[in-house]
């Protein structure tokens, strides 16, 4: 068992990463790792855990994410690595042996590196410290004070270990891998002056001192223009040092240049040229092209990876590129069709190199038999020259890395589907990643195909075009061409065609040419898991997931769903718009539907099935106390996991990402027949309902009650009938909001339910209140109250007790008020939060009605402060007002 703090917090064992759960969860462990063998306050783990103030129940918090982590690490052996998770009264210690924590090891290899005589040691020790990180220190973790400070702290120490390895490198003397080294990390770190300092001096003795000069300059700007400051004393001693190897001197006190020049070559090499034909119509990419030409300026054998869904156009990106900048590819041009997402087998490196090699003028009977020797001769002959090389439809890091060149000055530009992360972290690659195109970008393409005039007589159209076809310009193309055959055609009409989701993909085909075909060819290209992750994303009744519904969609864990939508996002089939939450494009989504039926036919029921669980764990946290809206279903399937929540504020978030995804499940349920999922799944965002009142739920349940009505559910129709009616009243429809409520309570009652019986009385008491009807509405929320007291439930007592006290706030009846808020607040939850605001302002109002005016004053404020601190903003600011009106007098 190790740990890693270099990259993403991680418990790492022989058969992989351990899934730690919550963010919250990693942070701890991140915060117990960083002082190993030292106990932890409570107080600095909350610190550490929430950016702002912490709930109210903060230390139950701590408390359940240390045994859960206790568990977790026992499960996976612990104790055999001498590992144990220690409570110390308010504090807690991980014992372990240091040497197991990634950072440990790397700063313990950066004090011996120190301590080498040889150079060569000191390189060896300091490469493998830094093989120890793999990305920004404690990612994944809250950003909190104390994180960021700790990891900037270990960030800190990487970039001095990056300066001491190309010191040590200049030490033998290999001034073009210090100033590799260097480059990286002066782009990431712009204004570190040690790092510029390093660069500038490796450029210069590596023979570049006008790249060497021009950094100086460029960091002058930087420093004046971000922090106004002029150069250190570090990047003028540099500067000097440079200025001075450049100075013409008498040749009996000649000092030994920065570097000795190349000698001249005995025969120009000839001119590869290897580009197919320029794109016609390449349009927009400005910022993208701006970025590329960054990339390839910045440094020594720069690789590039442009990088971007199917279809997005990274071929012709990277031609109309490679044509604009010819002029500095003076040796050649060479470029290569990997076919890595293709039907036709890829050509194996050995092919490629002898094509290569032939065309920079190597002999037929020359070219060496195994593609090892020819990739040698590839990187030999390379060196020195100035040349592209594009190796296009890159299927991985292994099918690119025989293939890149030798020269310093040499740059290669590799387009793929997938990240490539491997290339990035072995050779520096530097990611130019293509999105989809905006709107005007897509409407001069369709001009380049259709003629000004023609995108000019209906913009309108030609945009509903553009995000019909997703911004994609292979869809646009189409699309194009679609309409060019056939000029009577209108634009809106060809919008119109498009705007059918079923027909869609079909329309945006052409002969061989289409988005199915581009999107096929990457998906059959996937790893088995990844694939049938992607078929099962096309049941989905929601446009984004999370890792849980993931899980339930494709029958597996969450950590395994995880690895898989990270291998689609890195396919560029999903992107991660949220952390946590992914989401496909739409063409990509309809794709994927297409795929559906390939899919596990019980996915649809899983997922369903998911949300009945996780609904029910989301209310218990949104409404400590309350009644289940529902029991689940006899044969329910529990799924692997489901999201925990730390508190309201968490269930009320994943009500909100997930509602659409909702309302799709309850309709997919009505369709399949499933209506005894249909109802509980229009029920369950209840909490959010009343949250959001008057946000257009009333087609929700009205779905949900045409099901609980198809199963003969009498309770189902009781508590969507509440609601439903609450609702109603509250966007003004009392009328058809009675309808329902007059039935509620006497379905309750026949299905033998006190609590939703209780609960339907006082909805009806309260819309009777609101029109009038003071005399029943008091009699109903009296009998509402009986019920909730026969039933000797906190949450249902407190709700028929509140709203009671309201109706005798209403007729005036101060005193009756209080003493029925006083006997809701001996019920209430502690972790209520919002409930018991809502009594100390009704509170507030009986006591102002008394006259004890002073005492209403600070039931306001009191109720104010909890209600801001439970998110309550609507009670807060009734609150605030109330108390402003008492102090005025009115």
């Amino acid at each position: 068992m190790e740990f890693r703090l270099l990259g993403s917090v991680a418990v790492v064992t022989e058969s992989g990463d351990v899934p730690l759960g919550p963010v919250k969860r990693a942070t701890l462990l991140a915060v117990l790792l960083l002082r190993p063998n030292t106990p932890v306050s409570v107080d600095r783990l909350t610190e550490a855990l929430w950016e702002q103030e912490p709930p109210l129940h903060f230390k139950t918090v701590v408390q359940g994410h240390v045994s859960r982590l206790r568990a977790l690490l026992a499960a996976h052996g612990a104790r055999e690595y001498g590992i144990e998770l220690a409570t110390h009264g308010a504090a807690y210690e991980l014992q372990l042996p240091e040497s197991l924590v990634d950072a440990h090891r790397f700063e313990e290899l950066v004090g011996l590196a120190r301590v080498q005589r040889q150079p060569a040691d000191t390189v060896r020790m300091l490469r493998e410290a830094l093989a120890c990180w793999q990305g920004p220190a404690l990612t994944g973790t809250v950003r909190s004070g104390p994180l960021e400070a700790a990891a900037a702290g270990l960030e800190d120490l990487r970039l001095s270990a990056v300066e001491a390895l190309a010191e040590a490198y200049g030490q033998l003397g290999e001034h073009g891998r210090a100033a590799a080294v260097l480059r990286t990390e002066a782009v990431a770190h712009p204004l570190r002056e040690s790092l510029a300092a390093a660069l500038m001096l490796a450029l210069g003795r590596s023979g570049r001192q006008s790249d060497a000069l021009n950094w100086y300059h460029r960091t002058r700007r930087l420093l004046s223009d971000e922090l106004g400051v002029d150069p250190g004393e570090a990047l003028t001693d540099a500067y000097a040092t440079l200025l001075k190897a450049a100075e013409p001197v008498e040749p009996a006190e000649a000092a030994e240049p920065l570097a000795a020049p190349a000698p001249p070559p005995a025969e120009a090499p000839p001119v590869a040229e290897l580009l197919p034909r320029p794109p016609r119509g390449f349009t927009g990419r400005r910022a993208e092209l701006a970025a590329l030409d960054a990339a390839v300026g910045g440094g020594d054998a720069p690789v590039c990876l442009v990088t971007g869904p199917a279809g997005v156009g990274k071929t012709a990106f990277a031609l109309h590129w490679a044509y604009r900048r010819r002029a500095d590819f003076p040796d050649g041009r060479l470029f290569a069709d990997l076919r890595g997402f293709s039907d036709t087998p890829a050509p194996d490196a050995g092919t490629v190199l002898r094509e290569f090699l032939l065309a920079l003028g190597v002999p037929a009977q020359r070219v060496p038999e195994t593609a090892a020797a020819r990739g040698a001769l590839f990187r030999t002959l390379t060196e020195g020259r100035r040349l592209l090389v594009v190796l296009d439809n890159a299927r991985s890091s292994e099918q690119v890395r025989p293939l890149l060149p030798g020269g310093d000055h040499c740059a290669t530009l590799v387009t793929s589907r997938d990240r490539l992360g491997g290339l990035v972290a072995s050779d520096a690659a530097r990611p130019v990643p293509l999105g989809h195109l905006p709107a005007a970008d897509s409407a001069a393409l369709l001009a380049s195909v259709l003629g000004e005039d023609r995108i000019a007589a209906e913009p309108e159209a030609a945009e509903r075009l553009a995000g019909l076809c997703d911004g994609l310009p292979l869809a646009l193309r189409v699309t194009a061409a679609r309409l060019a055959g056939r000029p009577q055609w209108t634009l809106a009409a060809m919008g119109h065609e498009l705007a059918d989701e079923q027909g869609r993909l079909a329309l945006l085909n052409v002969e061989d040419t289409g988005v199915s075909a581009a999107l096929r060819l990457t998906v059959q290209q996937l790893p088995e898991p990844a694939a049938r992750m992607f078929r099962a994303l096309g049941l989905h009744t929601g446009s984004d997931l999370d890792r849980f519904t993931a899980s339930a969609l494709a029958g597996t864990t969450p950590a395994q769903a995880s690895a898989d939508l990270d291998r689609l996002a890195a396919a560029h089939l999903l992107t991660e718009s949220v952390p946590g939450r992914w989401t496909p494009h739409d063409l990509v989504r309809l794709y994927a539907r297409h795929l559906a039926p390939q899919a596990d036919p019980e996915g649809l029921r899983r997922l369903l099935d998911h949300y009945l669980y996780t609904g029910l764990a989301a209310d218990a946290a949104a409404e400590p106390g309350s009644q289940p809206c529902y029991a689940l279903p006899a044969d329910a399937h529990r799924p692997a996991a489901t999201p925990e929540f730390e508190d309201r504020a968490a269930a009320l978030a994943w009500y909100e990402a997930e509602r659409a995804a909702l309302e799709g499940a309850v309709a997919a349920a009505a369709a399949l027949g499933l209506h005894d999922r249909a109802w509980r799944l229009a029920l369950v965002q209840w909490p959010l309902m009343l949250w959001r009142i008057t946000d257009g739920w009333t087609p929700l349940l009205e779905a949900g009650l045409a099901s609980a009505e198809l199963v003969g559910d009498l309770d189902a129709q009781s508590r969507t009938r509440a609601l439903l009616g609450w609702i109603m009243h509250e966007e003004g429809r009392d009328t058809e909001a009675l309808v329902h409520l007059e039935q509620a309570p006497v379905l309750a009652a026949a299905a033998g339910d006190t609590i939703s019986e209780a609960i339907a009385y006082v909805n009806l008491g309260a819309v009777l209140n609101g029109v009038g009807e003071m005399g029943r509405a008091g009699e109903l929320m009296s009998r509402a109250v009986a019920l909730a007291d026969r039933t000797g439930h906190p949450a249902t007592q407190v709700l028929t007790l509140g709203h009671l006290a309201r109706h005798c706030l209403t007729t005036g009846r101060y005193a009756a008020a209080l003493a029925h808020t006083a006997r809701a607040a001996e019920l209430v939850s502690p972790h209520a939060a919002v409930g018991r605001a809502e009594l100390q302002i009704v509170r507030g109002e009986a006591l102002a009605g008394l006259g004890r005016v002073t005492e209403a004053a600070d039931q306001f404020r009191s109720a104010t402060r909890a209600a801001a601190a439970a998110g309550f903003t609507e009670g807060s600011e009734r609150a605030a007002e109330l108390l402003s009106r008492l102090a005025a007098g009115r």
